[in-house]
């Protein structure tokens, strides 16, 4: 019998139960296209990429998280507005896509990277950057020679962060030194410290089919690859980028 130990470990439902930080708790609704519901308390806030909304309490107020570095994202197509949401209320959220939601909580100091346009939302006691990863294989977006990527740090009291999975929803462990491939779609998160690079794993060779390939450009397949220690989150659906930054939205403009 074949041993399936170090393989990724699937998530089979999502999260269940309510989730709490401070005067905040939440949960996870539906199964295919799942929604998080959020109860925020009088003192508490949290920011998310605004089209995802889906509605919210009148008392919910809405405002514009502040980004450095916001330039850059207009030049790579990323979101420039983050949204925060302050209680008291509720408000909910969804990807509008099947798929999986991990929630995750960061403590003092704890980092994770997410692939761009794939968190949903974080408590204001986390903080948010960015950074571009020159060299990392991007199959799906135009742009070449890097990726941009979302990095998220609990801060002293922790908090909790959300990410939306298309499709189901895996996660590997690495031990320190040991690698995994990945098809560039496919990663979701990893903790900080898990290192990315990108590898070459078949190039066009002789024959036929090396002369077919030369003629069309040469024919490559390449990887991204993960080497631990930490955790890695893999997702079974291509990711699908969301409307362009300033497009209309239905119920409204994406200017808000």
């Amino acid at each position: 019998m074949s041993d399936f130990s170090d393989e990724p470990i699937p998530e089979l439902k999502n999260p269940q139960g309510i989730f709490k930080t401070g005067d905040l708790s939440l949960q996870i609704q539906g199964e295919i296209v799942p929604i998080v519901d959020v109860h925020l308390g009088q003192n508490q806030s949290i920011y998310f990429e605004h089209h995802i909304l889906l509605w919210k309490n009148p008392k919910v107020r809405l405002g514009i998280k502040s980004l450095k570095g916001a330039a850059r994202r207009v030049f790579a197509g990323l979101e420039i507005f983050i949204s925060e949401a302050h209680g008291p209320g509720n408000i909910a959220f969804s990807r509008e896509a099947p798929g999986q939601i991990v929630v995750l909580k960061l403590e003092r100091g704890q980092t994770v990277d997410v692939r761009e346009h794939q968190f949903l939302l974080a408590t204001s006691n986390i903080d948010y950057n960015f950074f571009f990863q020159r060299g990392l294989v991007n199959i799906l977006f135009s742009r070449s020679g890097g990726l941009f990527i979302d990095r998220f740090e609990g801060k002293k009291e922790g908090g909790l962060l959300l990410i939306h999975g298309y499709g189901n929803v895996f996660e590997k462990y690495l031990a320190p030194g040991e690698v995994l491939d990945v098809e560039p779609g496919a990663w979701l998160w990893k903790d900080s410290s898990v290192k990315m690079e990108t590898v070459t794993a078949l190039q066009s060779s002789g024959g036929i089919l090396g002369a077919i390939g030369v003629m069309l450009g040469g024919i490559s397949f390449t990887l991204n690859r993960f080497i631990g220690p930490g955790r890695l989150g893999l997702q079974s659906m291509t990711y699908h980028p969301p409307a362009p930054e300033g497009a209309t939205q239905v119920g409204g403009s994406s200017n808000v």
